[in-house]
């Protein structure tokens, strides 16, 4: 789910901002804040699987990372992405988010009763919504003042006025820089229609070390306390590399992270988490990955970007050769190709993609399930056989991308045609579940592609930001998991 500015429009704003304000008196706000402020966010956002069988620290000594100062924590997978577990506030409140690399602010509903999410039917539906995050029962909640930088971050882009002006401080407190009015309320938006609304609020946020006993205390952590959503009725972790993002509050971003995702079959049970590791520890003895360069876009420096070089379908001698603008940046800064643990599917180009599908309709001969097709959204759906209806014949052609510094991986099975239901008479339907990124007129804003978290499962990703660099090696994550005691097989 990356972050950039977009228009938001202004009924929009208008609901949820009013909404906003009457939830936040209810909650944290101890000062009527007449002044929300706007801030955008991009175009390209985390996409909901179809109705399928339901994803400034002190550097230690490389020999010996230390179990405090390291982070781990597990990543729980559900529908469509990964969920982070936020320890938050004085007594712990613990609240379930979505782990995004494509953003910066790190957000919770806020309020039990008063969080409000306009068009959350279909999540409700699905039961994935989580629980609220209360600030009157945190004794360390507060609001982020005005002057602070993280409020300042996040109105950079909507006002040309200061904070504390458009909070309403007085002119004395405006030239001694000793104004205490919160920071405004604002608005972010993202690319799929959605948007959230609320305060930036400050607490104790507790992580946890490399072993379960181990736990550190982050205090007045910054995060968003929202009390309005549209389409987004679950809170996010942003991962980015802007100063509102988790790993540079922690004071990791000149170091790095991993995960390894699970599979889709995991997908909503709460007894099989996968690792997420911050810190030395996940990017320690790592020589064995490879390792293409990490490219900073010159538009959107906060977000990760790999270059793609080539894709392979099967075993086929000559790789499909991809356009230019998927391995570097235009003279706009446009281009290349984002690393998303916040987009589900892998997002690619046009002719590009229209070309992928015509190989592999070639090599596979099976029938085509134009029905599901149709009801799914996916372009190439297949009737395969399975023997007893429960054992699948997966002999569909390998994809391999082939990115920058001549690193090549090959999708696990599984990551790229996916069974949409139960076998019937002998035969299981399968898609593929890649998508065509939607550039109208062929005109290119932000990234050319986007490499999504579907197709990261059973692969070990490592984001080494000393480095600039992003790291793969097939795995199997819930053997991973178990290897780190969050699970047992």
């Amino acid at each position: 789910m990356a972050a950039h500015l977009i228009t938001i429009a202004t009924f929009l704003l208008v609901i949820l901002l009013t909404a906003s304000m009457f939830n936040f008196n209810k909650t944290l706000a101890k000062e009527r804040n007449h002044n929300p402020m706007v801030l955008g966010m991009a175009q390209y956002s985390r996409n909901s699987l179809p109705p399928i069988p339901r994803a400034s620290r002190i550097r230690n000594s490389p020999k010996k990372p230390s179990e405090i100062l390291d982070m781990m924590e597990p990543l729980r997978e559900i529908t469509n992405g990964y969920l982070i577990p936020l320890n938050l506030g004085s007594p712990p409140q613990v609240i379930q988010v979505y782990m995004d690399t494509g953003s910066d602010l790190t957000w919770v509903p806020c309020g039990n009763v008063s969080f409000d999410c306009i068009e959350c039917d279909e999540y409700r539906n699905n039961k994935l919504t989580t629980a609220a995050f209360s600030p009157s029962f945190s004794s360390s909640s507060s609001r982020d003042l005005c002057g602070s930088s993280f409020c300042n971050d996040i109105h950079s882009s909507d006002s040309d006025y200061d904070t504390c002006t458009m909070a309403g401080c007085s002119l004395a407190t405006l030239l001694k820089s000793t104004c205490p009015r919160p920071c405004p309320l604002f608005a972010y938006t993202y690319g799929a229609g959605g948007v959230v609304t609320g305060a930036l609020t400050r607490d104790t946020l507790m992580v946890h070390g490399n072993s379960p006993s181990a736990t550190r205390e982050i205090p007045k952590f910054c995060f968003g306390c929202v009390g309005s959503t549209y389409r987004e009725p679950i809170g996010i972790a942003g991962f980015g590399r802007g100063t509102l993002s988790l790993p540079s509050q922690l004071g990791f971003l000149k170091i790095g992270f991993s995960y390894c995702f699970l599979s889709f079959k995991f997908a909503n049970n709460p007894n099989i988490s996968s690792p997420l590791v911050v810190g030395d520890v996940a990017i320690s003895s790592k020589d064995n990955l490879q390792f293409t360069p990490m490219l900073r876009s010159p538009i959107y420096p906060n977000l990760y970007y790999i270059g793609l070089e080539a894709i392979t379908i099967g075993n086929v001698v000559s790789a499909i050769k991809v356009p230019l603008n998927l391995r570097e940046f235009d003279s706009r800064g446009n281009g290349a190709m984002m690393i998303d643990s916040g987009t589900t599917y892998t997002h690619l180009p046009e002719p590009l993609y229209s070309q992928i599908l015509s190989f592999l309709q070639s090599a596979i001969t099976y029938p085509r399930a134009k029905d599901v097709e149709m009801r799914s959204g996916f372009d190439l759906c297949y009737k395969v056989p399975c023997k007893n209806n429960n054992t699948f014949i997966d002999d569909l052609p390998l994809i391999t991308f082939h990115f920058l510094n001549n690193v090549s991986l090959a999708l696990p099975q599984g990551n790229h045609f996916y069974a949409m239901g139960a076998p019937s008479e002998s035969t299981v339907v399968k898609c593929l579940l890649f998508q065509s990124m939607d550039n109208e007129d062929d005109n290119i804003y932000g990234p050319a592609g986007v490499f999504g978290s579907f197709q990261q499962q059973n692969v070990e990703v490592v984001y080494d930001l000393e480095q600039e660099r992003v790291g793969f090696q097939p795995r199997d994550c819930a053997v991973a998991a178990a290897a780190q005691g969050l699970h047992k097989m």
